[in-house]
């Protein structure tokens, strides 16, 4: 047996994807934290750095402000479950507009929403990010953000084709799914 011999390699191994038997309506009931589901697949979430967080506050705060004064819909945290086919995952931020709110908000969400926003981990691996995007999308999300936090950049994903990343200079816009909202890029690294 190898015995990792450093903290990065440690990570690595606590952060490898792990292989159940458990459905995802099983995983949905269960108390697992922590975890993402894939496919069949326990995902770890990696705890969040004070970077992490300061990006996520900054993002909310204007989102928040900006969906609230123009009753858009709703914003939620990390701490929210999302259904997206044989997934369940937990967006860094995630807005729903109040059309597509279902009445019953006390379970897992069965609809995707229609903001996703991810702030990228340093143990993140890229693939995984960029699929986890194509997956959103796969499941009627119609904008997905994707901010790292090292290039401070925002790639904005609206299909599989239509990808675009934005750098400190630029300015991000909610286009046609959080109508009217802008803010510099470069806030979001304050």
């Amino acid at each position: 047996m190898d015995i990792p011999r450093n903290g990065y390699e440690q990570a690595a191994i606590s952060l490898a994807p792990i292989k159940t038997d458990m459905t995802l309506d099983e995983f949905c009931q269960s108390d697992l934290e922590g975890y993402e589901y894939t496919k069949g697949e326990l995902i770890p979430m990696a705890p969040p750095t004070m970077e992490h967080g300061d990006i996520s506050m900054n993002l909310s705060f204007l989102l928040s402000l900006h969906i609230r004064e123009n009753q858009l819909g709703r914003l939620y945290p990390a701490d929210t479950d999302f259904k997206l086919g044989d997934r369940l995952v937990k967006p860094d931020i995630a807005f729903v507009s109040s059309a597509r709110l279902p009445d019953d908000r006390r379970k897992v969400f069965s609809i995707p929403p229609d903001l996703a926003v991810e702030v990228v981990s340093p143990s993140d691996i890229q693939y995984r990010v960029v699929e986890k995007a194509f997956a959103y999308l796969n499941a009627g999300t119609r904008l997905v953000w994707i901010i790292e936090p090292v290039g401070k950049t925002v790639t904005v994903y609206r299909s599989q084709t239509d990808i675009k990343t934005f750098t400190i200079d630029d300015t991000l816009s909610g286009g046609e799914v959080v109508e009217g909202f802008s803010c510099q890029v470069a806030q979001l690294f304050e």
